[in-house]
């Protein structure tokens, strides 16, 4: 069995759905060495989140950010946690629905992402910062 862990740091991006799939791969150069395995991406943060989805149509990623927009809007009078703004409670709501991490299997020292397969940085709020993921792969 062999394991990879690898830090990643991503610099802060603007409100909406942005593809990483690359950045990912070129965090974890040992990829090649596991021909069956799993690779984990987890996000170190609670106001944004991971997913995998349609990856070569952008308007796939701006009807994700209209539709999230809907469903969890901004400046409900109910929500308590407000601290830094309008956008900060609906960040962890949208966050808590799509999740933290993703799992992809490896096979053949790849990513086994289908066709139209990518890898999401969810980013809900308007001034996020960078964002760290750890990226572990395992496997033989």
């Amino acid at each position: 069995m062999k394991i990879f862990q690898h830090l990643l740091s991503m610099p802060q991006k603007r409100r909406g759905f942005h593809i990483i799939t690359y950045e990912v791969l070129n965090a974890m150069p040992e990829l090649p060495q596991i021909q069956t395995g799993i690779c984990q991406v987890f996000i170190q943060h609670t106001s944004a989140s991971l997913t995998i989805n349609e990856n070569a149509d952008p308007t796939v990623r701006q009807d994700f950010e209209m539709y999230f927009n809907k469903a969890v809007p901004e400046n409900d009078p109910e929500y308590r946690h407000d601290d830094e703004g309008a956008d900060d409670m609906p960040a962890h709501l949208k966050a808590a629905m799509l999740g933290c991490s993703v799992q992809i299997p490896i096979r053949n020292g790849r990513l086994a992402l289908g066709t139209w397969q990518g890898i999401y940085l969810c980013e809900h709020r308007n001034h996020g910062g960078s964002r760290n993921l750890i990226i572990t792969a395992w496997g033989q």
